[in-house]
């Protein structure tokens, strides 16, 4: 298998082809690499990935993009104990050295930020300060002196961003590079900062090169047919090169979330491993990036040519055994990633920590307890556990609680497993939802879970329940805020994907058409989230004409966190949905709806034959309750608490087992998963 076989970077030999590559974790203390790091990195490394990419430090004070991002200067010592901790594994270990430039803000630093050129920055609109002469000056000597360090703290190299957030690609094109003096000759600052770079490291470490080859702005961006040219000329100080896409004007392209069909960048990966392959033969590897998060894609994409290396970031913050479960025969055991950006996209006003929704341990293993190695005790060796609900959050208590010994029953009323995920993932983009509780019910059949579904447990038969209980039995729909009359039509949007769900695909129009009446749709967000939007695009689809109804300014409000806010509202507005703002829902009558602007007070009248709530849900508290009045472990979990997201579903579903088992506590003293909140 070629993924597998050996690469040479230079004078060092990867162990395999796959690179976790750099990404922002916030798991600094200060701007320093932390504990976190070392533990994070580690644990992939042990997985088996080849080459483990650090998270990008700044190479000069100037640069300071969002609170915990690295610093050079301070982060000796931290490279030193991941170069250490992952080469005991036989990984590479590569700093990424970077400056983010005109794409960030001041607030951390109180200074202007850097750029080529007076460009305002995206998101803050901030104007960034043009570079003098010394600043350019400053900025080269600052790399050097930074991949200095890193090389002698023990890394084998240093790989340079001129990628998505980068002042090295914004010198590189006309979209930011506006300068009418020597620097106005845009691969010049790229091409002296390489060889500073390798002047300071020697021969004999690894330099890698990060490039956007493709901006999306074809205008006055890179675009591939001048890239390859550019990574062509580019490659000849370098060991490997990864190709990326992206601009200022497009953050969310570097990675997209499950709209994106997974790969996008196989075509451009091939077209400047062609070019870099003609001008240094092989001398240079190429590495391919782009949601590649399938073991088959990945070898697919060696197989065929399109790189040497791939890229598989995000696949490996999902299941840091990747490569090491490739190697063992077992890919169909892979914990998928499922392309939601939610949790593993840390750049925002909540400053969270880098995870994942499929395995909330990812960036915290310092102090989350590693399920998949805790041994089972005397105690729960063949002992029972009933887990009431078959959701991400009851799949993943049974999982577990099967991990660590304990005969299990998983009962679900439903007919089929995944509780809401698995109606949710009907809707537009969101299908790869699904490969998760496929996952989990795979785990489950292998460590022998009795599944039993369409069944409801009576009073009687909770009673009789031979040991603990883990209910996790999700949710319900609120009662919409709303004067709705007796002729009106109201449905949730439950109701409307499971309709679709409930054919085949090509069915899911005939389905829709039974389950609504003929005539316009008012969709009806109160929330701002990816159910209402991907409700629309899915009805808009098949014809209907859509309106989608907000309290926000913006529609998908909540979208901005997984970068899907711009390209939502671009999808919705191509599909021909009409999208009413800032409105309140006050009623809902037959054939019409009233909304109030939320400023103004004016109120209008919107035609709509059915309104689709996807508003606020209930915790389902029925089992809950009932199993909690007969006394006896009960502990719940996931939506039935409150509900919530993916992340916490699998959270605490595997924390209530681990509760019972006396393996974890919150640091208030109460136990994970047990319903005390």
């Amino acid at each position: 298998m070629k993924l597998l076989e050996p690469l040479d970077l230079g004078a060092r030999t990867a162990a395999n082809r796959v690179m976790f590559g750099p990404h922002e974790t916030n798991l600094g203390e200060g701007r320093a690499i932390s504990e976190r790091h070392v533990a994070y990195y580690a644990r992939r490394a042990a997985g088996g990935a080849g080459i483990i990419v650090t998270e990008e430090a700044s190479v000069h004070e100037s640069d300071w993009p969002y609170e915990r991002c690295p610093l050079a200067g301070v982060s000796t010592p931290g490279w030193a104990a991941v170069a250490d901790a992952c080469h005991a594994h036989g990984a590479l270990v590569i700093a990424a050295l970077g400056h983010a430039g005109g794409q960030g803000s001041s607030a951390y630093s109180q200074a202007p930020m850097w750029a080529p050129s007076r460009v305002p920055e995206v998101n803050t609109r901030e104007v960034p300060k043009s570079m003098e002469p010394s600043d350019i000056d400053t900025l080269i000597v600052s790399f050097a002196r930074a991949a200095s360090a890193a090389a002698s703290s023990g890394c084998d190299g240093v790989e340079i961003n001129v990628g998505q957030f980068s002042l090295l690609r914004q010198f590189l094109s006309g979209l930011t590079n506006q300068r009418g003096d020597e620097w106005a000759d845009r691969s010049r600052l790229v091409g002296q900062v390489l060889e500073s770079v390798r002047a300071a490291i020697g021969p004999d470490a690894v330099l890698g090169l990060r490039l956007s080859c493709d901006e999306l702005a074809p205008w006055a961006g890179i675009v591939p047919e001048v890239a390859a040219g550019l990574a062509a000329e580019l490659a000849e100080h370098a060991d490997y090169l990864v190709v990326v896409r992206g601009s200022i004007f497009s953050s969310s392209a570097t990675r997209p979330d499950g709209h994106t069909e997974p790969g996008f960048n196989l075509d451009l990966a091939r077209s400047v491993r062609d070019a870099v392959r003609a001008a240094h033969g092989e001398r240079v590897a190429v590495f391919a990036q782009g949601s590649i998060i399938d073991a088959s894609m990945a070898e697919d994409a060696l197989s065929s040519d399109c790189a040497d290396g791939v890229e598989m970031t995000r696949a490996q913050i999902a299941d840091a055994e990747l490569v090491s479960k490739v190697r063992a025969g077992a890919a169909d055991r892979i914990r998928p990633c499922v392309l939601c950006n939610q949790t593993c996209q840390v750049r925002d006003a909540r400053n969270p920590i880098v995870t994942c929704v499929v395995d909330p341990r990812s960036g915290h293993e310092l102090t989350d307890t590693d399920v998949e190695l805790a041994r089972p005790s005397a105690m729960s060796a063949g002992s029972p556990i009933t887990v009431v609900g078959g959701g991400p959050a009851g799949l993943e208590a049974a999982r577990v609680a099967a991990l660590q010994g304990h005969r299990v029953r998983l009962v679900e009323q439903r007919p089929t497993l995944g509780g809401s995920l698995a109606i949710a993932a009907v809707g537009g983009g969101r299908s790869w939802f699904t490969r998760f509780t496929e996952w989990q019910h795979g785990e489950c059949d292998r460590l022998g879970v009795e599944i039993t579904t369409d069944t409801t447990l009576t009073h009687d038969e909770l009673a009789a329940l031979p040991g603990p209980v883990v209910v996790a039995t999700g949710s319900m729909a609120a009662p919409i805020n709303a004067s709705v009359t007796r002729a009106a039509v109201v449905v949730t949007s439950s109701e409307v994907l499971s309709a679709v769900g409930a054919g085949e695909p090509a069915d899911g129009a005939d389905e829709v058409t039974k389950a609504l009446p003929p005539g316009p749709v008012l969709v009806w967000d109160p929330i701002g989230g990816p159910i209402a939007v991907s409700v629309a695009e899915l009805l808009a689809s098949m014809g209907r004409d859509v309106t989608l109804a907000t309290p926000d300014n913006i529609v998908g409000n909540e979208l901005s966190r997984s970068g899907d806010l711009a390209p939502c509202n671009a999808r919705l507005q191509q599909a021909g949905v009409t999208l009413v703002r800032r409105s309140l829902l006050r009623s809902v009558k037959k054939g019409s709806v009233v909304v109030e602007d939320r400023f103004s007070g004016v109120q209008r009248t919107v035609k709509a034959s059915v309104v689709i709530d996807c508003g606020h849900r209930l915790p389902d508290e029925t089992v809950f309750r009932d199993a909690n009045s007969l006394g006896g472990d009960v502990v719940r979990a996931g939506d039935c608490v409150a509900p919530r997201t993916l992340l916490e579903a699998v959270r605490e579903g595997r924390g209530a087992v681990l509760t019972l088992e006396g393996l974890q506590q919150r640091s208030d003293g109460v136990p994970m998963g047990s319903g005390v909140h």
